[in-house]
């Protein structure tokens, strides 16, 4: 009995296995290897190959075309589908040893979507007690082109990238001719290791550059040999066509005209790093492309990059090519800005490179003209090459020429009481004409202690609101600040946009009340009513803040681009028309009676406000100053520049931001 139930055991088990190799179907195989395609297993893919296909192509030879044609290609979203047999095709297959497939592959490449149909043909083989489907593999399963031969070439073309042009399309970012520098070897003459070391010193390279660049494996005597690209206008072009050997080669490179003055705003681009690439939509980039890398040409690098065109096709010997997908050359957008390239490098060179910033609009429209941070910098030293050394000077450099200061905050010292002015005016703490007495140079109010508020100088009567703005009166501010209370000033505040993003195409720190957003002390209070405590603003937005002086009332959004609509409001009503002709007034008596006689001129009327944020470490010390002026021609309105000039304590304070900002208008208005 035993041993009948153990041959039945046996009968049972190969009959199990009998059938668990008739159940598998060619479907299920080729569901296998579809998943291992789909999922870029190539190892797993050929050991699913028939023995003759093996025998055709090693496995070397399987992964390693797969794999340099699907990275080549940027290959991805892979879709295999293939349609099923009939239960009758099934049967006749299995009895032939062979079955075929039809499949539909889709994916994505460099130059966009490829499709194609193709057939599979399985065959059914293996030891007779270990049988299975196999797939019979050519070329065709990557590209049916292939089928019979062939190679798989990419043609890319290179985008031209989109210009940066002022409101007259003058050039601020451009596509233009630059030298490319290098060697012919054999004519560097007997002279060649001197000739290496000053072309290194002229181009700002080391020797090993040069070095390295010459014992490449693909140089060749007669071959010119790259080492660097400059601008057309680099000073030491004459003295490098003088060494023997050595050579220009015209190519289209960026260029920067206004160069320092417009570094801040406009940036650079520069060769794509790793942490770039890995931010970047796969495929987007390559390692030797060329990136936005600050300022308008990083902000709106989507825009002004363009896309490659790119050609993936089939070449066989004697026929014509087959295309297998294309994507045309797409050039970036160009961008024109409400710059006015005029006004930016008359604003930065009024600095004479001393360090500030500026922003000039147009009051009425809200257009920017200019946006200045001074020192710049070269940005054809950061795209062109830039030694350690120059960067570490600039970088160690105490005027801190890297720093983008229109896009920061600063305290802006007495151009701010035109805003405590307004917000006062608008919930009814000051009212036009009417005087307070102020007695003594200093005031405090009890629960202060030692603390005081000091002003400039003294009154001979009662102070009105026109009488502060003239003589620039601390104490007027603190006193009406305190009046009106934290809340009411706060929301006055907020109103004129402290706290909140500035409705603008580039980034700029949010101007801020405090620290922490809010006014917890009298103390506090009175000082950020003339400019000082812990608030801060950035240019752009003084420059807006005074916009509703000359709107009847409406502080303007601002614009940088040149599509953008212009005039549109970002807070309206902060104050009536007869409240804003008072302040006009009295902004035009600050040049005629008050802190701002130096913007006196003949034939230019000017009017403005003056401002000194004095940087204290502690009470008892003096601090650096920065000197601010916000001033407009009188009669124009046709631009207000709000400006601020750093370390002002030892050059006249704020006087020496009038003087620019005076020449400056002077100098626009020839």
């Amino acid at each position: 009995m035993k041993k009948i139930l153990g041959l039945l055991s046996i009968f049972f088990l190969v009959f199990i296995v009998s059938c668990s190799t008739d159940t598998t179907s060619p479907h299920e195989r080729f569901d296998t290897y579809v998943k291992h395609w789909d999922e870029q297993k190539f190892d797993e893919m050929y050991k699913m190959l028939a023995a003759k296909s093996k025998e055709t192509y090693s496995k070397e030879q399987f992964t390693d075309r797969y794999m340099k044609i699907y990275t080549d290609l940027d290959i991805s979203n892979l879709e295999i589908k293939y349609k099923k047999l009939s239960d009758k095709q099934l049967k006749k297959g299995k009895k032939e040893g062979t079955a075929k497939l039809p499949f539909t592959v889709k994916m994505d490449s460099a130059a966009g979507p490829i499709t194609f149909d193709y057939e599979a043909t399985l065959l059914y083989e293996g030891k007779e007690d270990n049988k299975n489907w196999f797939i019979k593999w050519d070329q065709g399963f990557i590209f049916p082109e292939l089928k019979d031969g062939g190679e798989v070439k990419i043609e890319t073309e290179e985008p031209r990238r989109g210009e940066i042009l002022d409101r007259n399309k003058m050039p601020l970012a451009i596509n233009d001719t630059i030298w490319e520098v290098g060697i012919i070897p054999e004519n560097l003459g007997s002279n060649a290791e001197q000739t290496k070391e000053k072309v290194a010193d002229l181009l700002n390279i080391s020797v090993d550059t040069v070095e390295t660049a010459l014992n490449a494996d693909w140089v060749e005597p007669n071959l010119f040999v790259p080492l660097k690209k400059i601008s057309k206008d680099n000073p030491n072009t004459d003295q490098l066509w003088e060494l023997d050997g050595v050579v220009g080669n015209e190519v289209l490179g960026r260029v920067y005209p206004l160069n320092k003055a417009t570094s801040h705003l406009v940036g650079y681009i520069g060769q794509i790093n790793a942490e770039e690439m890995e931010k970047a939509e796969p495929g987007m980039y390559h390692p030797n492309d060329m990136i936005g890398k600050r300022g308008l040409e990083q902000l709106y690098e989507e825009k002004l990059k363009g896309e490659k065109g790119v050609k993936i096709f089939v070449v066989k010997k004697g026929e014509e090519d087959v295309i297998l997908a294309e994507r045309e050359v797409k050039d970036g957008e160009t961008i024109q800005l409400t710059i006015d390239a005029n006004i930016q490098e008359e604003v930065y060179k009024s600095y004479d490179d001393g360090a500030g910033t500026a922003a000039a609009i147009d009051p009425k429209t809200g257009e920017t003209l200019a946006l200045v941070s001074s020192p710049g910098f070269d940005p054809e030293k950061f795209l062109y090459g830039i030694t350690q050394d120059q960067l570490d000077s600039l970088e160690n450099d105490k005027q801190n020429p890297l720093l983008n200061r229109f896009s920061a905050t600063y305290a802006p010292g007495s151009v701010m009481k035109p805003i405590s002015a307004a917000i006062g005016l608008t919930n009814g703490s000051i009212k036009p004409g009417e005087g307070i007495n102020i007695k003594g140079l200093t005031w405090g109010n009890e629960g202060w202690g030692d603390y005081k508020v000091r002003r400039v100088s003294e009154s001979d009567g009662p102070v009105d609101l026109t009488d502060a703005l003239v003589r620039s009166d601390n104490i007027y501010f603190a006193k009406k600040a305190v009046e009106m209370g934290n809340g009411a000033y706060t929301k006055g505040l907020k109103q004129f946009g402290f706290g909140e993003d500035l409705p603008y195409k580039y980034p700029i720190t949010k101007s801020s009340i405090s620290s922490n957003g809010k006014i917890e002390n009298e103390v506090l209070l009175a000082n950020t009513s003339y400019g000082q405590g812990e608030v801060e603003i950035s240019a752009l937005h003084m420059a807006l803040t005074y916009t509703p002086i000359l709107n009847k009332g409406d502080m303007l959004k601002p614009t940088l681009l040149l599509s953008e609509k212009t005039s549109k409001v970002w807070q309206e009503k902060l104050i009536n028309e007869k409240q804003a002709k008072i302040l006009q007034d009295a902004l035009r008596k600050v040049v005629t009676e008050g802190t701002a006689k130096q913007a006196k001129m003949d034939g230019l009327a000017i009017s403005g406000k003056t401002g000194t944020a004095e940087l204290k470490k502690s009470s008892d010390e003096k601090g650096q100053e920065n000197g601010w002026f916000v001033g407009y021609p009188t009669k124009d309105q046709d631009i207000l520049i709000a400006l601020m000039r750093e370390h002002v304590e030892k050059k006249g304070g704020s006087g020496v931001a009038v003087e620019q900002v005076t020449d400056i208008i002077k100098n626009i208005k020839k």
